[in-house]
């Protein structure tokens, strides 16, 4: 289902995109600074708060914990949305709540909270774009409003 935005996209409409879109590829920078990136299942919180599961031995978990700067791009058809941002690990009361939300787009999670070394990574937004290829007489590409 493609849905066009009239006007400037709000975050709301954001974080409704990325959830209808509840995949969308992570990249990271590896130790030696090439980019490296995976396909990841994303949560969204209504503060626009991206959530995935990984396993800490993985390259892009591995990346975090050595630069918190990440990339995310979603789409839809003609239609993508681009994130720059930071990631950590969130513990204690955070990692609760932010577990509440990925359960919640992701149920098929709790049978992985069992997995040695299973972690939950989120990603805090600091610059999106919105584009929309499908629309005439061009395409719409638009920044979103973060602060």
């Amino acid at each position: 289902m493609r849905v066009c935005y009239e006007g400037e996209m709000t975050r709301a409409e954001l974080v409704a995109f990325l959830r209808r879109n509840d995949h969308g590829v992570v990249a990271t920078l590896a130790a030696d600074g090439s980019p490296q990136s995976a396909v990841v299942g994303l949560a969204v919180s209504d503060g626009l708060e991206l959530v995935f599961d990984a396993l800490a031995e993985t390259r892009k978990v591995q990346n975090v914990r050595r630069d918190r700067r990440v990339s995310v791009t979603v789409w839809e058809g003609e239609q993508t949305a681009q994130l720059d941002g930071l990631a950590d690990e969130p513990k204690g009361a955070e990692r609760e709540r932010l577990l509440a939300v990925y359960l919640q787009a992701f149920p098929d999670g709790r049978e992985r909270l069992s997995w040695p070394g299973l972690t939950h990574v989120r990603i805090r937004p600091t610059w999106a774009r919105f584009s929309d290829f499908s629309v005439e007489p061009g395409p719409r590409v638009e920044e979103i409003a973060l602060g």
